[in-house]
């Protein structure tokens, strides 16, 4: 077991000038801090990890929803696109289509399974795994709502995930852990590609495929161009669910509640963070410089994508998958049927760790 020292920090303060002309949104100011943080010579942080100590923790029950949207008996999966959110539900089996402009909802469009291995948004459609007593996979036309079968495609296990390139759709279709490219246009396979077995989730991310095995301790990286397997990187025990940002890929790690940090370009584990959520079920996504991910009795969670710190934890009822768009942090309620629609800035403002000088002026769009 390797020990990770917590992170040593240096509060950073923002200063908030009483002219209201010169007044940043909490927004600016969050990303100003960031970019500051950004500047700071860091060490590596293999052996520098944060740690999600009590004092960062707050009851989900402080943030004000937007928006509250019953849309079945279960609620997950989300992907945004410019003009939708789409969630996928049981209960109706399918996905709901939310206007964000009225926080309404829009459409239900019913398919035959449960959508069970993530979302994923490319070449004018949703891709949408399904599992049923035959698992498929489903593509709904963004603008029609049209449903289109894969031929003899479909997820090979619950909780796996799907992705989208340049080129072309990625599942894992067989418990073989055979990675399977999909043709947009033709909806057959182009290619199939031996991973190892246990490999569930893919990520397309500049130019690579990274597919978590989570069955093991590590992430395969595989060419998006040729399909050839270029090598695997280290992560915490039993990676599922991940994201890219700050040029770097992390990994949710089911195993034992942490987070994992690969470098995109050297391909190298260079940071873990101890979010103690451990245990089935979550998600991850990167937004607005920050990691958020969700799991069970922590419904969300706030990691700062520099320095790989804790800066907030919510801790109550509720999560399972969450999407982040320019504005707001989209929570499903998985048990519930819900999806919450939270502002970006009040969640920002309600974080203690947020490191400004004064009480948040007004936000100003």
């Amino acid at each position: 077991m390797r020990t990770i020292p917590d992170y040593e920090w240096s509060t950073v303060l923002y200063t908030v000038t009483d002219d209201v002309s010169g007044w940043f949104s909490w927004r600016n100011a969050w990303a100003g801090w960031l970019a500051i943080v950004a500047a700071l010579p860091l060490a590596s942080t293999v052996a520098n990890a944060s740690d999600a100590s009590k004092d960062i923790r707050h009851s989900i029950s402080e943030l004000t929803p937007i928006a509250k949207i019953h849309l079945g008996r279960t609620a997950d999966w989300v992907a945004i696109t410019g003009d939708s959110v789409w969630v996928g539900t049981t209960g109706p089996d399918g996905v709901a289509q939310i206007d964000p402009r009225t926080n309404t909802l829009t459409a239900t469009v019913p398919l035959p399974g449960d959508p069970c291995a993530g979302l994923a948004v490319g070449f004018g459609g949703l891709w949408v795994p399904l599992c049923a007593k035959l698992n498929s996979l489903a593509r709904v036309d963004l603008h029609t709502r049209a449903v289109t079968m894969v031929p003899g495609v479909g997820p090979a296990d619950h909780e796996g995930g799907i992705a989208a390139s340049s080129d072309s759709i990625w599942l894992v279709i067989d418990r073989l852990a055979i990675l399977a490219r999909i043709d947009p246009e033709t909806l057959l396979i182009r290619q199939r590609i031996r991973v190892p077995s246990g490999s569930l989730n893919p990520l397309y991310s500049d130019g690579l495929m990274w597919i978590t095995r989570s069955t093991g301790e590590e992430v395969i990286v595989v060419s998006a161009d040729s399909g050839a397997l270029i090598g695997t990187v280290p992560s915490g025990p039993k990676p599922r669910f991940l994201t890219a940002g700050a040029g770097s890929v992390w990994t949710l790690n089911q195993g034992d509640g942490t987070l994992t940090r690969i470098d995109a370009h050297s391909k190298r584990e260079v940071g873990m963070t101890r979010l103690r959520t451990p245990g089935p079920g979550g998600d991850v996504a990167f937004g607005h410089g920050i990691v958020w991910t969700t799991m069970a009795k922590v419904p969300l969670s706030a990691t700062d994508g520099n320095t790989g710190r804790v800066l907030c934890q919510w801790t109550g009822p509720g999560g399972d998958s969450l999407g982040v768009s320019r504005d707001a942090v989209w929570l499903t309620d998985y048990d519930a049927g819900d999806v919450y629609r939270f502002d970006l800035d009040d969640v920002l403002r309600h974080c203690i760790s947020l490191p400004v000088h004064a009480t948040a002026p007004p936000t100003t769009r």
